[in-house]
């Protein structure tokens, strides 16, 4: 019987050339890809919990709300009364808009009055779409305006800080109410 012995060869070097003509192109584009794909971050304020122990200020702080609820928007100024309410388009959704061009003018009144406000409070129901809380975020943020021939964002209440809505319809209205 006969065996058959297979004859060892030097060992092969490996090619490695096409690995790194690889590397060297797919390195700078994962670099530049990475600069590209940027993530925007909102700084949000929660609400403080208040000690019940400590004395609460006199007279509170001037609060500005914004109150979402399934079939409109309530701007509140003060806390919990009423200056406008913002009803839902022909088409069932908000009037982002109206809500934009209310909360300018809220913000021009201010400024008339010397007060510099820059938080709000945004209100919402337990079933409130996502969406609906983004989209309103970015509409209190700020808003479009031309300033030399050129769109920029122009600021409007940058400080959101977020929170449930009272239950039911606790608002009170004020007719001709101005801030």
């Amino acid at each position: 019987m006969r065996i058959k012995r297979r004859h060892k060869h030097g060992e092969a070097d490996l090619d490695v050339t096409s690995f790194m003509n690889l590397m060297i192109i797919l390195v700078p584009v994962l670099l530049i890809s990475m600069v590209l794909a940027r993530t925007t971050v909102l700084d949000l304020k929660l609400p403080d919990m208040a000690d019940p122990s400590t004395p609460q200020e006199e007279e509170p702080p001037q609060q500005l709300e914004l109150v979402i609820r399934k079939d409109y928007l309530d701007v509140n100024y003060p806390a919990g009364i009423r200056l406008k309410r913002v009803e839902k388009t022909a088409e069932g959704e908000h009037d982002y808009k109206l809500l934009s061009i209310i909360l300018q003018e809220v913000k021009r009144n201010l400024e008339e009055k010397g007060i510099e406000k820059k938080d709000i409070f945004i209100l919402s129901e337990k079933d409130t779409p996502y969406q609906t809380v983004v989209t309103a975020m970015d509409t209190v943020r700020s808003f479009k305006a031309v300033v030399a021939a050129s769109v920029v964002n122009a600021e409007l209440f940058p400080e959101i800080s977020l929170g449930d809505a009272p239950e039911g319809e606790s608002t009170t209205a004020v007719q001709g109410a101005q801030p």
